[in-house]
């Protein structure tokens, strides 16, 4: 089992495969003003299991192609769907972002949580604009920095290993560059982040090390997660998760 095998199996057991809430998910969906009387056609990119995917069918009534580029997350959310049957509202795909299978304004709304940073914001702002319809809805969370200044730290660390990170500011005038009306944005709070998320990557560790007989490889993915909680806790004041929802301008 490769490094990226082994990423997917400690986090396939979780709700979340990142920060993020149902009640969150729903914010974004008020922010937004999505309509559930109205047949919406949403794509979720990047959906991991489908947590997302599950609140926004249910919340509004709405067809969902989910698409994962994990094809166990992606089982896993069929399961989830066969036993909701939801079958009529979810469709599990296995995907690459990059290369969506889809047309040209076939969808209402695009939604992404925690996963646009994969292409870079603004290049996924840019990818995906031609498969929302005109008028229709981008939602995506992106990590952003929360203050104009930080810790030489936690700026060294998001810089080495995102070098896209930016302020609020700087990436609604992206979302308004890449051809978007910013409708609002806000950040997740931080139980997102240890109850929903880091909690239970926790108590996943020690099942985990025994299914990979405490392997090298397995301790070195746990290190790297601990790592990451440990450098949330001491500089999470300095940047978080932001939901951005904006309107596709229609083209001239």
């Amino acid at each position: 089992m490769n490094e990226l095998d082994l990423i997917f199996d400690l986090h396939l057991r979780n709700d979340r495969q990142g920060p993020g809430s149902a009640a969150e998910t729903n914010r974004a969906i008020d922010l937004a003003r999505l309509d559930s009387k109205s047949p919406l056609a949403i794509a979720d990119i990047g959906c991991g299991t489908g947590a997302s995917s599950v609140v926004l069918a249910t919340t509004l009534h709405a067809h969902v192609s989910a698409v994962d580029f994990s094809a166990s997350f992606i089982e896993r959310l069929r399961a989830e769907v066969a036993s909701r049957g939801m079958q009529d509202h979810i469709e599990p795909i296995v995907g690459n972002m990059e290369a969506l299978p889809y047309g040209d304004a076939q969808f209402d709304v695009i939604w992404s949580e925690g996963a646009i940073y994969n292409m870079g914001f603004a290049a996924g702002l840019r990818a995906w604009r031609r498969f929302i319809r005109p008028g229709g809805i981008i939602a995506v969370s992106e990590i952003t920095w929360t203050t104009a200044h930080r810790p030489t730290a936690i700026e060294e660390h998001w810089t080495r290993e995102y070098p896209s990170i930016t302020t609020a500011s700087t990436n609604l005038q992206r979302i308004e560059e890449e051809g978007y009306e910013p409708i609002g944005m806000f950040f997740l709070p931080r139980d997102c982040w240890e109850a929903a998320y880091y909690e239970p990557i926790s108590a996943g560790i020690p099942a985990f090390l025994e299914r990979h007989d405490n392997s090298d490889a397995a301790r070195s993915i746990v290190a790297a997660e601990q790592a990451e909680m440990a450098l949330y806790q001491e500089y999470g004041a300095w940047f978080g998760y932001a939901f951005y929802i904006a309107r596709k301008i229609n083209d001239a």
